[in-house]
């Protein structure tokens, strides 16, 4: 009877023994609890962080395949979509959309296109134009962001003055053509801002990442524009003279893997379509100097811990006159 004892209490330990290491010394579920708590992850349930914990899994061994191959130029890494899968962060994380209406008809003036001189890089950041990184949360409001940045940037080249502008009046107000959190267009947002009278600041109408009822009539307006223009579709010469004179707001192709873990690198060169559905800004542009290519300063809306402090380097001047990843097929800007 004791050596019975004896052998169930050896089974019992050698079984619990296991499990703790299959849960608990398991290098990739070592992996995932550092991550979630970095970045404040809680799961409902067991099932749901077995389920993300796959998802987990299945990036980082992704992430690393990619870092070890060592034949890119850009490295990847963990961030806050590390449990999403690429439909997930796609439907939650992107909004490029414009309306059918709206692309039939560009607005057809170009106020740069006589512009010859044009500096090497330059960066719009160190100008005192572009307001730190902001974050969409699981909205697809890109699109206003996008927008917002560019207004923020011609109201500060003009003014002398940067001061961040709200993106939820917008999201809550812009309702015409736009929708919301479900996607919409910088174009549109222009229109919106030109007939509103202007827009107001984030201090004044703070970004709530969800669709709201909209109380811009409450609110004063403190920086307008009078207008936009399109930059001439798929001639990234065009974009860079309308960059080097302020930032602009671009759609690109956002939906690759690569895009959703870059980390950082002097160039993005990650397979991309023109399946235009995210809205950023360009901010800047210069060549890289290690390996002399030329690139985008782009300007994301998705955080400080998504890539290079919430910015990417794209690569610029490529082949396909319709720019990497489609970032000069529809461009725009606010006019003073």
């Amino acid at each position: 009877m004791a050596s019975k004892q004896c052998f169930l209490v050896a089974l019992f330990m050698i079984i619990r023994i296991s499990a703790a290491r299959t849960i608990g010394d398991d290098p990739m579920s070592v992996k995932h609890e550092q991550w979630m708590a970095k970045h404040d992850k809680v799961y409902k349930d067991s099932a749901e962080k077995a389920l993300r914990f796959k998802i987990f899994k299945q990036n980082v061994e992704y992430i690393e395949s990619v870092n070890n191959a060592g034949n890119r130029t850009y490295k990847l890494g963990t961030n806050q979509f590390t449990d999403l899968t690429n439909e997930e962060f796609k439907a939650t994380h992107t909004g490029f959309r414009p309306s059918k209406a709206s692309l039939k008809k560009p607005t057809g003036g170009f106020r740069y296109g006589d512009v010859t001189d044009v500096p090497e890089s330059l960066d719009w950041r160190t100008k005192g134009v572009v307001t730190p990184i902001k974050d969409q949360g699981q909205c697809g409001c890109c699109w206003a962001f996008s927008a917002v940045a560019g207004v923020e940037a011609i109201t500060g080249i003009t003014t002398g003055k940067l001061v961040s502008l709200s993106e939820q009046e917008l999201v809550d107000c812009d309702t015409d053509e736009n929708r919301g959190c479900r996607g919409g267009w910088m174009d549109n947002a222009f229109k919106f801002i030109v007939k509103n009278g202007g827009i107001t600041t984030e201090e004044n109408y703070p970004y709530t990442a969800s669709d709201g009822t909209c109380k811009n009539q409450e609110l004063s307006k403190v920086a307008k524009i009078s207008g936009y223009e399109d930059v001439p579709a798929n001639s990234e010469s065009s974009l860079l003279k309308a960059v080097a004179n302020q930032p602009v707001s671009v759609a690109i192709d956002a939906g690759g893997l690569d895009f959703q873990h870059y980390s950082s690198g002097v160039i993005f060169t990650g397979a991309c379509g023109t399946e235009l559905n995210h809205a950023v800004a360009v901010v800047g542009y210069g060549t890289a100097s290690d390996i002399g290519t030329k690139y985008w300063l782009v300007r994301n809306s998705w955080g400080t811990s998504w890539g290079e402090n919430g910015y990417m380097r794209m690569q610029r001047d490529v082949d396909a006159a319709e720019g990497l990843c489609g970032i000069a097929m529809k461009a725009s800007y606010p006019l003073a």
